[in-house]
């Protein structure tokens, strides 16, 4: 049996974009964070420029160590490393992105094996690996600047969690897919900002602290979005604890989300749920990426 310790990289951008050397399942250094103007620098980088963002970003953290797996995780519909749809990065939809991050590494002189998953997915595997729940479902609701919703372990299927339909009202056409009703529509960094189109999400959840009739019944359809999406998942795979993360999970008020969750799960066998908020979004999804991709990397060679 091998001793020796495996290393590998991670790279988020639920929050950020970080990256960050892992060891035996905990960070082995300092995040790296991309340094870069704006709420989200990747927004108007073309797909092969990312690629190189990211290799160079590994080649600063792997400072000449040789590591054993990268892994990355990215928002959107993935698969295979194909990234079939990220309503929040169009500029990726379609981009062979394992392949584009790979080819810019080894023209850095990287030949390590890169593995892209659903960030959000990434949470979830970062809390399982850091918490010492690898043998037990974990599932993660991500607030940001999109809605994301993880599990692990990764199951088959879409889990596109944050396009949930919550609202039947034809009026709620937020949802950065276009769609109409979504969690993300509602929830969403981007969605806030166009539902008010004069104050920032923060000062919407101020505002209401201090009683605007306006912003108190959106506080309240925001957090009654999430209760619904959280009974569906509950209804459809069971209960269990829901971590919340992401920087808008500093809103939330668990005695209103307790509420309106007892108004929609009825049934006695699904009551035993329960909500943690957790902080340090960047740090866990690194450490998932690279478990995950150490992982899949020791999969192919039969280890």
């Amino acid at each position: 049996m091998c001793t020796d310790v495996r290393r590998a990289i991670g790279i988020t951008t639920a929050e950020d974009v970080a990256t960050g050397l892992v060891e035996d399942h905990q960070l082995a250094g300092p995040l790296r964070v991309y340094q870069e103007t704006g709420d989200d620098p990747l927004l108007t980088m073309p797909p092969a420029g990312i690629a190189q963002v990211f290799a160079e970003e590994v080649r600063a953290v792997a400072s000449g160590q040789a590591v054993e797996a990268i892994g990355i995780g990215m928002p959107g519909l993935i698969r295979n490393g194909f990234i079939e749809e990220s309503p929040n990065l169009r500029q990726l939809k379609g981009a062979q992105f394992q392949e584009l991050v790979s080819d810019a590494l080894r023209e850095l002189g990287i030949r390590t094996p890169v593995y892209v998953y659903n960030d959000a997915d990434m949470v979830a595997a970062g809390l399982a690996a850091t918490r010492g729940h690898l043998d037990r479902m974990i599932r993660v609701w991500t607030l940001g600047y999109g809605i994301g919703f993880g599990s692990y372990p990764q199951r088959e299927g879409v889990w596109e969690g944050g396009h949930m339909v919550v609202s039947l009202d034809p009026r709620e056409r937020f949802c950065g897919c276009g769609g109409v009703g979504h969690l993300e529509g509602i929830m969403g960094q981007r969605a806030m900002r166009l539902r008010f189109l004069d104050m920032e999400p923060d000062e919407v959840f101020e505002n209401a602290h201090h009683g605007d009739p306006r912003c108190i019944e959106f506080v309240r359809l925001w957090h009654r979005a999430l209760a619904a999406a959280t009974a569906n998942s509950i209804h459809l795979s069971g209960a269990g604890k829901f971590y919340l993360s992401g920087f808008n999970s500093r809103h939330l008020d668990l005695n209103l989300l307790d509420r309106y969750m007892h108004e929609m799960v009825k049934m006695s066998p699904l009551q035993s749920y329960a909500f943690e908020v957790v902080a340090g979004t960047d740090e866990i999804s690194v450490v998932g990426a690279a478990v995950s991709a150490l992982h899949a990397a020791f999969q192919v060679v039969g280890v």
